[in-house]
């Protein structure tokens, strides 16, 4: 692997997929199980959305979303299991997951110069440790060299009914058409990776499935 995938010996899962398609829960589940960090991307995307709303800014007006970019400061790291975000000092928790982040996410995420900000900060965890990164573009973009990329998907009615459940009402297909469509780095099935469909897995049976994808994929998971 190159560097983009592997950095001082920390190794790269890479876990993509749609809306409420579980990739969140299987990479924290797997992350807890192999030992090693869990960075959900999907939050530091969040994080800027919640900013362009808090300062007033149009997540549609591409100039002032990239101005207010270059005025702020994130502060990525973990808390031993999971990673953290804070912006300009302040953590912003639960807002993360708002419906209103939920609306605007896909428009502040498609700006090209925040996800190349945003890469490098997911990328700077590899210098660290050893990560289980879950998101859009991890497997495409973020860490395209890595050899263990699993993309998590299940059928939409499954998905739908999954962020009502977390009490999120965004339409899941709208989400997904945004991102899937967008000019940069654009949802889809990286090169290598094995499409993992949890519509009818438990929590557990889907760790064992990604498990055995990761073994064939040649990770060994005595020795993380």
């Amino acid at each position: 692997m190159n560097a983009t995938a592997s950095q001082q010996g920390h190794v790269a899962i890479a876990i993509d997929g749609p809306a409420a398609s579980g990739k969140s829960t299987l990479a924290r589940e797997l992350a807890h199980r192999l030992g090693l960090i869990m960075v959900n991307s999907g939050a530091m995307y969040r994080a800027m959305t919640w900013k362009v709303l808090k300062s007033g800014v149009n997540p549609e007006d591409e100039p002032s979303v990239v101005g207010l970019l270059r005025a702020t400061h994130f502060e990525c790291g973990d808390d031993g299991i999971t990673s953290t975000i804070k912006v300009d000092g302040i953590d912003p928790g639960d807002e993360l997951r708002s419906e209103a982040v939920n609306s605007s996410v896909s428009a502040v995420s498609a700006v090209p110069e925040v996800r190349d900000r945003l890469v490098a900060m997911q990328r700077d965890y590899l210098t660290r440790a050893s990560v289980v990164m879950e998101g859009r573009d991890i497997g495409t973009v973020v860490f395209p060299d890595t050899p263990f990329k699993i993309y998590v998907d299940a059928d939409e009615e499954v998905r739908a009914a999954r962020r009502v459940a977390a009490g999120e009402l965004d339409a899941v297909a709208a989400r997904d058409a945004a991102d899937s469509k967008r000019a940069t780095a654009p949802l889809k099935v990286a090169d290598g990776a094995v499409v993992l469909d949890t519509s009818h897995h438990t929590i557990e049976s889907g760790v064992a499935a990604a498990i055995e994808i990761l073994r064939g994929q040649g990770l060994e998971i005595g020795d993380l």
